[in-house]
This record gives C-alpha cells, structure tokens and sequence, in this order.
C-alpha cells in the first residue's frame, strides 16, 4: 500500500509541463554532447555540454519549442 501513493506523485510529475520541459531540454543537450564529443574525438562531458548548449542555443530552441506549442494549442 505504501508504494501506491509515490507511484502517484510519480506519475503526477511525469505528466506536468515542466518536466516534460526538462526532458525535451535534456534530450537536446545530449544530442549536443555526442555531436562537439564526436567533433573533438573524445566526451567532452555532461557539464561542458549543458554550457555550451545554454549559450549558444537555448534562447532559439526554447523559442521555436514555444512557438510549436503554441500552434498545436491552438489546432487542438
């Protein structure tokens, strides 16, 4: 019985926005990580990636991902 609530709140934190944010972010980052890691012939690491990532393409990509809800939003 104890497990049935945290499974709740799990699901519950699963399903909201933000974290599904999170993830898509996340995703892109990792992307980000194999393509400068495959560049320079080695892994250059989560922690210079996430940098990289945030200066050079987080304002496009969390602009173009707004502007792509937003038109799905309004279809549905």
């Amino acid at each position: 019985m104890s497990d049935r609530p945290d499974a709740s709140a799990n699901d519950l934190v699963k399903n909201s926005n933000l974290y599904r944010e999170f993830q898509a972010e996340r995703e892109e980052i990792l992307k980000h990580k194999w393509i400068e890691s495959e560049k320079a012939g080695y892994d250059i690491g989560f922690e210079r990636a996430l940098t990289d990532w945030i200066v050079k393409y987080r304002s496009k990509w969390r602009k173009a991902r707004q502007a792509q809800q937003s038109q799905t939003n309004q279809t549905n």
